[in-house]
């Protein structure tokens, strides 16, 4: 026999960030207290609105399931003494297990006679355990910040209002700060009402009637379903970005999509101002013609029905009037400020107390991304445009866009350079050397925004990792961890010939030049090696095996193309067939012997037996051109070469007895197998591979 299980927390309304991890959270909790208390169950179904969190479980057993257990105790030997009598060792067990000795069995277990005693234990009724497990689920969860409220002690997200808790059609009785459980759950704030469910099962229908769409996937469909039909109607594109529909899927619990319009003289203002207005402050999607251009109309979702749509429409236009003349006025102001006045405010700027301010983070910045340019030998008027670039990447940080919205970073930056102007590439990289800003994003499309970029980046963790500030856990309050990967992925995009140690060489000697450093240099680079190290392997996990990610990093990941070029070069390979997993074999026996050599030296005259000078010419071959290809980032070229001497390699083993008794046979034996596994180790460790 099974019942459905309903357990409802009606709050005061709760911040939309928020409400999915609760949601969740509060189904975890739910499905791990059945299973602990061996109580079967059906689907589980989490719903959230802004004013409640629930968990509807189906078919949940009415009883806890019988068990029986056997329990191993001490051995024969131990259990029993000189006389045959129960030991203390085995009388202590039977206490223990709460059970009489008579109930002893024994059994063999590897040759050994142990006693063994089988519990039973009787499940209880669910109704009996469901009062006292709702109140452990509720306190026992977190949240990012907590209230308490009244004269209750209790910490929750919000202030508690109701409980509806049903076992079936029975009421399971708790109280939580005054607030007594009953099978009454409430409706839309203003279109529901109060309502009894009859039954935990007919929650989802009842809330419906009231007005409330409590299925979070529900609500979601009807949303972009009124969105693509409204874009059909008008023939716009309405960009709906991932974040801003999490976001109002949580502020609602009926949706009505409506539209509005707005002044199109405001369309003088760049769009990306126009748009990061119109959903950071009042949370609306933005209506785009086909080729991506901003039209005079936002889309917003309503919290309710479809009555008096024109009112609040015009509700909403009025207020993004007075949003859009607020930027409209911030924009118009910082075009007055010019850019040299604008550097001068940022000495006033903390960046970090430790580190300085974001002036002396400009200076850095430049004097990296020149050093950068020199070791890319760029052009002469490349090298000015990163100089310049370098100076004022960060001038926008003090305009008043930028205050209200910081998102606008270097959006706006590019849009007052090129007004005040400066060169069009200059100013493009004031944009992109914020780029890539999350792991989604686009890397900078030019040189210039490239090289600032990394330098900018680079600046940050070199400075955060001088003074202990490193990446632990999920703790990254500077997204050290990001900006580490947007260098890795603009190295790799952009084919910079840079190696990650000159990276940090770079960025540490400018670091040391222009201000005094609290952690010693090798420490440091040693940190910032095992760091980006994580990221290298992130990046290649991402299209290759594990194994290979292994085997390939292990050769050397500082040069980020070659470590991808090997990487990819290895998974092609090993995709092959047994052919290549044959290469790798013999690649793996020269491994194992040359960890027995002394020293990697060949002398020629030395050589007994064909096969092994055969061996000798076969890798003295190669030996130039592969070093060539690794020079040249050509993995697939460079293992193509290691192959042709698996013949060799094979007939070599077939024929030679490498641990000759001649000592100095042996030594050069050894010596020669240990050369060749120095050039193998450059490419990769084939011990790791797997098969």
């Amino acid at each position: 026999m099974s019942k459905d299980l309903l357990f409802e927390i009606g709050l005061e309304e709760v911040p939309a960030r928020f409400l999915r991890a609760a949601m969740e959270q509060l189904e975890e909790r739910m499905v791990k207290w059945l299973e602990q208390s061996r109580i079967a169950y059906g689907e589980v179904h989490s719903y959230a609105t802004p004013r409640r969190l629930a968990v509807l479980v189906k078919s949940v057993a009415e009883k806890q399931e019988d068990v029986q257990e056997e329990v191993k105790g001490p051995s024969r030997k131990i259990a029993l003494d000189e006389n045959g009598n129960w030991s203390k060792a085995a009388l202590g067990f039977a206490r223990g297990q709460g059970v009489d000795p008579e109930q002893f069995t024994f059994k063999e277990l590897n040759g050994v006679e142990y006693i063994y005693v089988t519990k039973s234990s009787n499940g209880v009724e669910t109704s009996a355990l469901l009062s006292e497990a709702l109140l452990g689920i509720l306190s026992s969860m977190t949240f990012p910040k907590h209230m308490r409220w009244g004269s209750y002690e209790y910490k929750f997200i919000r202030p508690i209002r109701w409980i509806t808790a049903l076992f079936g059609t029975d009421v399971i009785d708790l109280e939580v700060t005054g607030v007594k459980s009953g099978n009454v759950t409430r409706g839309h704030r203003f279109l529901g009402t109060e309502a009894v469910l009859p039954e935990a099962g007919a929650y989802q229908e009842v809330l419906r009637g009231q007005h409330v769409i409590v299925d979070v996937k529900e609500r979601e469909g009807m949303i972009l379903e009124q969105i693509e039909s409204l874009a059909a109607e008008k023939n716009w594109t309405i960009a709906v970005k991932d974040d801003l529909l999490e976001e109002v899927l949580f502020l609602v619990e009926t949706p009505t999509v409506l539209f509005g319009t707005f002044d199109p003289a405001f369309l003088n203002i760049p769009q990306e101002v126009l748009i990061t207005s119109m959903r950071e402050h009042q949370r609306y999607f933005p209506v785009l013609d086909g080729q991506g251009q901003l039209l005079p109309f936002f889309v917003t979702v309503r919290n309710g029905d479809k009555r008096s749509l024109d009112v609040i429409a015009k509700g909403n236009e009025k207020v993004l009037r007075a949003r859009l003349s607020d930027a409209k006025f911030f924009y118009e102001e910082d075009q007055k400020l010019e850019i040299k006045d604008a550097l001068s405010k940022l000495e006033s700027i903390v960046f970090h107390e430790e580190i300085g301010t974001v002036g002396d983070k400009v200076r850095r910045i430049r004097r990296i991304a020149d050093q950068i340019g020199e070791a890319l030998q760029i052009s002469g008027t490349d090298s000015e445009s990163v100089s310049r670039a370098a100076d004022i990447c960060k001038f926008d940080l003090v305009t008043q866009m930028v205050y209200e919205f910081p998102e606008l970073q270097g959006v706006m930056g590019e849009d007052y350079a090129r007004k005040a102007g400066e060169r069009e590439d200059v100013a493009k990289a004031v944009f992109e050397h914020y780029q890539p800003r999350s792991a989604s994003d686009d890397v900078p499309s030019s040189l210039v925004g490239s090289i600032v970029s990394i330098a900018d980046k680079i600046d940050t963790i070199v400075g955060c990792f001088s003074i202990g500030i490193i990446p632990t856990g999920s703790q990254d309050p500077y997204a050290l961890r990001r900006q580490s990967q947007g260098i890795v992925q603009i190295l790799l995009a952009k084919q910079m010939p840079l190696t990650l140690s000159q990276l940090f060489g770079i960025a540490l000697g400018v670091h040391a030049e222009l201000r005094s450093l609290d952690r010693q240099p090798d420490d440091i680079r040693k940190d910032l090696a095992e760091f980006f190290s994580l990221r290298v392997k992130k990046l290649l996990s991402e299209t290759l095996r594990y194994d290979v990610v292994d085997a390939v990093i292990s050769a050397g990941f500082d040069d980020v193309i070659s470590v991808v070029s090997r990487g990819e070069a290895l998974m092609q390979a090993v995709n092959s067939g047994d052919d290549f997993k044959t290469t790798v074999e013999s690649f793996n026996r020269v491994s194992n012997l040359a960890a027995k050599a002394e020293k990697a030296e060949v002398q020629e005259p030395l050589f007994v037996e064909e096969a092994e000078s055969n061996l000798f010419r076969a890798w003295q071959s190669i030996t130039a051109d592969y070093h060539a290809a690794l020079s040249e980032r050509d993995g697939a070229k460079a293992l193509a070469l290691l192959a042709d001497i698996k013949e060799a390699v094979t007939k070599f083993f077939d024929s030679v007895m490498v641990m000759a008794e001649d000592e100095r046979v042996r030594a050069n034996r050894l010596g020669l197998l240990a050369s060749i596994d120095r050039d193998l180790k450059q490419f990769a460790d084939f011990n790791k591979l797997v098969w």
